[in-house]
């Protein structure tokens, strides 16, 4: 039986590397945030005794004079024009509605959607009216943390490595090779399943290592960070990826591109 071992290693500090700049204002149910009473209430924030206190565990994000505790894990809270990718367990429109659409779209269907509206128990209505949006097909899934999908224009990107992404806002990413015709979108209501190279299997494979190592470090997920994780694992096998040393190093250099990037 093939054995492992791995010798111990001296790992730089983070913090050490990155600089104070890069450090974020961690609070707890409880902190007090500021007490300067000139500031507005956001999100996970609450007034106590003429101060803001944080009413969630996560970083503090400030905008002008609105402050709001932004959630290390948090439940998806659907906004309109939001990209969700998941599956079809069940339909509740009309069995007029429910037939019609049977022929596009079926239980147990991977789908890309965009959110229509939004109710007041929380529940989202999604439409597929672009072939942009519809089924999926091969590729692969990957769950995360939403608090860690960063908000974009568009949340559907082409990587320059031969596979592209959608970042759901809702915490699904789906991973799949590039198609060679840019009209052949990613949905539409007929999946792709003709079989993948395997080159592409091997570039999709690093991606999701890449995209698990930036979650495991709490990295925001967006096409830039996922670029340059990926580029910085290019040394290492897609398997060691996942080893914490090598983890640290590839995530570490990514930091450190995106803040030379930010200037």
């Amino acid at each position: 039986m093939a054995m492992e071992m791995r010798l111990p290693v001296v790992r730089k500090p983070l913090s050490e590397t990155l600089g104070r700049d890069t450090k974020k204002h961690l609070v707890v149910p409880g902190d007090t945030i500021t007490t300067d009473t000139g500031f507005m209430r956001g999100h996970g924030t609450y007034m106590g005794e003429e101060k803001l206190v944080a009413s969630v565990a996560g970083s503090v994000e400030r905008v002008n004079k609105l402050i709001c505790v932004k959630a290390l894990k948090t439940r998806y809270n659907g906004e309109v024009g939001d990209i969700v990718v998941g599956r079809i367990t069940e339909r509740r429109r009309s069995a007029e509605d429910e037939l019609a659409m049977r022929g596009f779209l079926q239980e147990g269907d991977l789908i890309s959607a965009e959110v229509q509206a939004v109710f007041s128990d929380g529940a989202v209505s999604l439409h597929t009216r672009s072939l942009k949006y519809g089924k999926l097909g091969q590729g692969v899934l990957v769950q995360v943390s939403p608090s860690l999908v960063k908000r974009q224009k568009t949340h559907f990107h082409d990587l320059p490595c031969g596979a592209s992404v959608i970042l759901g806002n809702n915490g699904f990413i789906w991973i799949y090779p590039t198609r060679e015709h840019k009209d052949e979108d990613a949905g539409g209501f007929v999946a792709n399943l003709e079989p993948v190279s395997l080159a592409d299997r091997e570039v999709i494979s690093r991606l999701r290592n890449c995209v698990v190592a930036l979650v495991t470090q709490r990295m925001m997920l967006y096409d830039t960070s996922i670029l340059y994780c990926y580029e910085a694992s290019l040394p290492h096998q897609i398997k060691d990826i996942l080893k914490p040393e090598i983890m640290e190093e590839i995530v570490l250099e990514t930091r450190q591109r995106l803040l030379e990037q930010e200037g």
